[in-house]
């Protein structure tokens, strides 16, 4: 009877398999292509596949997620609380799906990119014809470099603001904890614990402040 050598014994899978992350923004332009650029940053060590399902409500992007679930080990949906009417009913459509992790900003994710330059908690309103969301747009432009900013014309962002990401993370971290003081979301940003995930899949390992 052949025996195989010691040395070719099988010894188990060298390497973890790649998972399957998908993430789904609303928009097509300024969270898709900084969470983009992000994941190339840290050099995600996965098969991650960012996209807009042609829907920019929260339920719809929910929706479309459980379809395409069963292509994916994980899946983040990247919406904004603004002024969706069906906001709460996409949250409560996912509670029950354990692939799917919903990212919500409050009101919307140009919050995230207002933490880069320092910490608030002030609340964001409406304002005559101007929504919670044209708010934070409307304080972002006035930080430096961002007094070109328009929602969908953003470029670079993630490159220009990586100085301030850390402190972007902890500010977000600590919204999050105020919140959860005070009962009140608005303002407040979960986009640091995606980024958290892509700076886990990076091989190495790249989520160390």
């Amino acid at each position: 009877m052949n025996r195989q050598p010691a040395s070719f014994k099988r010894t188990g899978a060298r390497f973890k398999p790649q998972p399957r992350v998908l993430v789904i923004c609303e928009d097509t332009k300024s969270s898709k292509t900084y969470l983009e650029d992000a994941s190339l940053h840290f050099r995600s060590h996965a098969v991650v596949e960012f996209s807009h399902c042609g829907r920019t409500d929260p339920l719809g992007i929910i929706e479309n997620a459980i379809k395409r679930q069963h292509d994916f080990e994980l899946i983040y949906c990247v919406i904004d609380r603004d002024t969706h009417a069906n906001f709460d009913a996409a949250l409560a459509l996912v509670k029950a799906e354990q692939k799917i992790t919903v990212i919500a900003s409050y009101p919307c994710f140009e919050f995230w990119l207002l933490l880069h330059y320092s910490y608030t908690r002030a609340p964001f309103a409406r304002a005559g014809a101007l929504s919670a969301a044209d708010k934070v747009i409307q304080e972002l432009m006035t930080k430096p470099g961002m007094a070109d900013y328009a929602k969908g014309k953003a470029q670079a962002l993630f490159q220009s603001l990586l100085v301030n990401l850390n402190q972007a993370r902890d500010h977000a971290a600590r919204t999050l904890i105020e919140a959860e003081k005070d009962g009140s979301l608005n303002p407040s940003s979960q986009i640091h614990t995606l980024i958290d995930v892509l700076a886990d899949l990076a091989s190495p390992p790249a989520n160390q402040k």
